[in-house]
């Protein structure tokens, strides 16, 4: 794992910290509709106060493109932020650099929290500008990033200023790297990936990666019609990308090089067309009609499934295992999301799992909490399992043998 320093290894105390957060949440109608990431950067922001800081919360929303958009501000995340902190006024800021941003520093006092306009107003921010960066910098003494699910973005607020002033992780990017380290660089044996999803072209890098450090790669979901077919397979009118059999075959002979086993669904659910309460079968993966539809993994899947997963010490999981948004197509992930659970509360299972579709498909399990860690990253969740070096993760590391 990258060496970088955490809240432990900083004395923030009268000190103005810099907090860089991912409050790209959702919202309808200027109201925050999840608050998950808001309050999963709670505890840092705690204990930042609990040091006697003085915490600027720095953020981007959404691509205003460089330009001042009202509808794209901040402020609505006024409120839901200091619900999330017990009830804390929060000082909100017109601007995130200049005369506006350091008279509300200028006037903060330990343990009250400001929050700044957003980043990508400028266009600076996503230059990584080093003057925008310096801009930042003159806000505050320390710097903490605490987003790592924009780890993978090399922008002003996470890569320049970074490297600009004393840094840590916060508590949320350092549970996330924490995590990733203990599932894929140092992980209990055996290792199991279990990769969903709809294409195989999104997720080349990551299974040619895995392959290389996992000891078993189980694929469902529509990314596996892929591989079925480039086997041979009959699949009907499901849903594969016929262009890339040959990448396909090649990720099946490098797996077998490696001694990684890559297991396929053996039965699936088929209909004839993907909508709720539809007429379905069950049937074994050589039987697939030629007019129908793979849509689920089927029972003697997740059974065989659950008992790879029995022996199994560490999980990484993305990408559900068929189009759970479309009842009753989602048997198969809940059912292999709830032994994933039952293992790991059991303490047999590390589990880690990540991405938008899976982690909704946790939700629907009811399971979110039962893994050892559930990330919200997305897009840098699938960067560092396909060994990409992350900017953010860079830069903090980078930062450390520097100052």
């Amino acid at each position: 794992m990258p060496k970088f320093r955490s809240l432990d290894d900083i004395d923030v105390r009268d000190k103005r910290v810099l907090l860089r957060a991912d409050l790209n949440v959702p919202t309808k109608n200027g109201v925050v509709t999840d608050m998950t990431r808001i309050k999963r950067l709670a505890p840092t922001i705690e204990a930042l106060i609990g040091g006697g800081a003085k915490v600027i919360v720095m953020s981007h929303f959404d691509r205003p493109e460089g330009k001042r958009d009202p509808a794209l501000s901040l402020r609505p995340l006024i409120a839901p932020l200091g619900q999330a902190i017990g009830g804390r006024d929060i000082i909100f800021a017109e601007d995130c650099i200049g005369a506006e941003a350091k008279r509300v520093v200028s006037a903060l006092r330990p343990g009250q929290v400001a929050l700044l306009e957003n980043l990508r107003f400028h266009k600076g921010e996503e230059a990584n500008s080093p003057d925008f960066a310096r801009a930042l910098a003159d806000l505050g003494d320390v710097y903490v990033d605490d987003a790592f699910s924009a780890a993978h973005r090399a922008h002003a607020s996470i890569d320049a200023l970074a490297r600009l002033l004393p840094n840590a992780a916060g508590k949320l990017m350092q549970a996330e790297l924490t995590a990733l380290t203990a599932a894929l660089e140092t992980p209990k044996r055996p290792v199991l990936a279990l990769i969903g999803g709809a294409k195989v072209s999104t997720k080349l890098d990551l299974l040619r990666f895995l392959i290389g450090k996992v000891d078993i790669l189980v694929l469902a979901g529509a990314m596996a019609n892929t591989f079925l077919f480039a086997e041979g397979r009959q699949i009907g009118r499901s849903l594969c990308e016929r262009n890339m059999a040959d990448s396909a075959r090649q990720t099946l002979v490098l797996a077998h090089q490696r001694n990684c086993r890559v297991v396929l669904p053996e039965d699936v659910v088929i209909a004839a067309t993907l909508e709720p309460g539809v007429a379905t079968r069950t049937v074994g993966i050589t039987e697939v009609p030629s007019d129908m539809m793979i849509l689920d993994v089927g029972p003697a899947t997740v059974t065989r499934t659950a008992a790879l997963l029995e022996k199994t010490r560490t999980l990484v999981w993305n990408g559900p295992l068929g189009a759970f948004e479309t009842p009753p197509f989602d048997r198969g992930t809940v059912a292999v999301a709830r032994k994933i659970g039952e293992l790991t509360r059991a303490g047999k299972l590390l589990s880690v799992a990540g991405g938008g579709d899976t982690v909704a498909a946790l939700d629907a399990a009811g399971i979110t909490d039962e893994l050892s860690y559930v990330s919200t990253a997305g897009g840098a969740f699938l960067e560092w399992l396909e060994g990409r070096e992350l900017p953010g993760v860079a830069a903090l590391a980078t930062a450390v043998t520097d100052q």
